[in-house]
């Protein structure tokens, strides 16, 4: 399947004028977000995985309200980042660009493998990061639901701690896109199938099962390469391997996803499971 190849190569196409043309970086990769998102609502219509996860017009709703609140709080704590980035950053790199951008990626995978990890591990993380879980369903449109200071700590830490290595802000702008666009290349419902390259790129068939209800087989933390789950032992996947159902193993621990001013609040509350 082309799908992700078409994916890279579009973050490629936007990463080269942005950085030589000096367009704003944030504007840039706002654009190629809704284009990431526009052709992987096309691929779920035509190729469905399954065509039961296609949201309801209420669920639309509901995800277009969280896309908006996530891309507020991600917006507010991406300018915070950028001006850390901006402070911290080496101008002039010692190693070249194409030199500088896979060792970026594989730091930065690592801190998105880490920090998400730390969110199913810790209950203080998990009153955050559990929000996403809730829909009993995977689709790009629910990739969206998560909860504020979730986006904000999972975002923050990455970037920071490219920056603190030295990565030129070029490089973290690079591995910002490639970021967007398997971050919701995962989560489409789209039917998909990567073969070996299941050992070094996350994919849909991965993120099914980190979704999964059954905890023995979600692993997979990894949304952008898989090498981390691999040499960490949470790589669950096999050919043919499918979750029974997604969702959260206990329901009742969090607020439905359409219940949104009550899901803000419930991690704060301290009865929140």
């Amino acid at each position: 399947m082309a799908a992700q190849p078409l994916l890279l190569l579009a973050a490629v196409a936007v990463f080269v004028p942005t950085v030589w043309r000096g367009w704003e970086p944030g504007v840039a990769t706002f654009l190629f977000q809704f284009a990431v998102l526009g052709l992987l609502l096309v691929l779920e219509f035509v190729i469905p995985y399954n065509p039961a996860w296609r949201p309801v017009r209420r669920e639309w709703g509901h995800y277009a309200v969280y896309y908006v609140l996530t891309a507020a709080g991600g917006a507010l704590g991406q300018n915070l980042v950028l001006l850390a980035v901006g402070a911290v950053a080496n101008p002039y790199p010692v190693l070249p660009l194409w030199g500088e951008i896979p060792l970026a990626l594989l730091l930065g995978s690592l801190a998105s493998y880490g920090v998400h990890r730390a969110g199913h591990t810790y209950a203080w993380l998990w009153r955050l990061h559990g929000v996403h879980h809730v829909p009993d369903k995977v689709n790009v449109g629910n990739n969206s639901v998560n909860h504020v200071a979730d986006v904000v700590i999972s975002q923050g830490f990455v970037q920071l701690a490219l920056a603190l290595v030295g990565f030129s802000e070029r490089a973290v702008f690079a591995v910002g896109l490639f970021v967007v666009a398997q971050g919701y290349f995962v989560h489409a419902n789209v039917r998909v199938r990567l073969g070996p390259l299941n050992h070094v790129l996350a994919g849909p068939e991965q993120h099914r099962l980190h979704h999964s209800t059954d905890l023995a087989e979600a692993g997979h933390y990894g949304s952008d390469l898989s090498v981390w789950d691999r040499l960490f032992g949470t790589f669950t996947w096999r050919p043919g391997r499918e979750p029974a159902a997604v969702g959260l193993a206990d329901p009742r621990t969090f607020p439905d996803t359409g219940r949104i001013l009550t899901t803000l609040v419930h991690p704060w509350r301290r009865s929140a499971g």
